[in-house]
């Protein structure tokens, strides 16, 4: 897949809805149920963290459930790529960007959102053929107001913004012209995965997914 087409997906799934869930799931158990209620709630790209011993069992079981788009978070090296390609991901995350990260994506044709978090790595990546990026650590690089900023003299590069995004905050964010959606954690918080509170889980996707952008 040539970067430009795999950004192009990247871009269509980033639009599908204003928040991205980041999940880090222990357990599988829970897999099903919880992305049946992010998608009922009207958040269906789903990014699960490779953080955990279970996520690749995770992804495989989110998978099933119909109208979700499932992703691989925190892809570091190309073996978690074709892990996570093999274990059902539709597309991928990266906390940065690498030759070997891209490369592999590219080689396994699997749409990435790699990150980035200056002017100078955006110009990079965009050279490259990707437009679509996500913008990481969001809070601890400054915020909305430095992507703002970053994106003044480089309109043509797409932002999802992660890292310290919240219920509070998500807004600066999504109303930059250069953000299409942001990824954030709150809308599966562990205490209510773990009691199995799916109508709770549902209802802050809902509410997520009527955030203006």
């Amino acid at each position: 897949m040539i970067p430009q087409d795999a950004s192009r997906k990247a871009l269509e799934i980033a639009q599908l809805a204003p928040i991205i869930p980041v999940l880090v799931v222990d357990d599988a158990a829970h897999a099903q149920p919880l992305a049946s209620a992010l998608v009922a709630g009207g958040l269906p790209a789903l990014e699960v963290t490779l953080r955990t011993p279970a996520a690749l069992e995770v992804i495989a079981e989110m998978a099933k459930v119909s109208g979700g788009h499932v992703g691989a978070g925190t892809l570091l090296t190309p073996e978690d790529v074709l892990a996570a390609k093999a274990a059902g991901a539709t597309f991928g995350v990266s906390p940065g960007a690498t030759d070997r990260i891209l490369s592999a994506c590219e080689d396994a044709d699997l749409p990435l959102l790699p990150g980035a978090a200056t002017a100078s790595e955006a110009m990079a990546l965009l050279e490259r053929g990707y437009s679509m990026l996500k913008f990481f650590p969001a809070e601890a690089s400054g915020g909305a107001a430095a992507l703002k900023a970053i994106g003044s003299p480089i309109p043509q590069v797409s932002f999802c913004p992660t890292g310290g995004v919240s219920a509070q905050n998500a807004t600066n964010y999504l109303s930059l012209s250069n953000v299409v959606c942001a990824g954030g954690s709150w809308v599966a918080p562990k205490e209510k995965v773990q009691t199995g509170d799916w109508a709770g889980i549902e209802q802050l996707a809902r509410d997520a997914a009527a955030l203006p952008r």
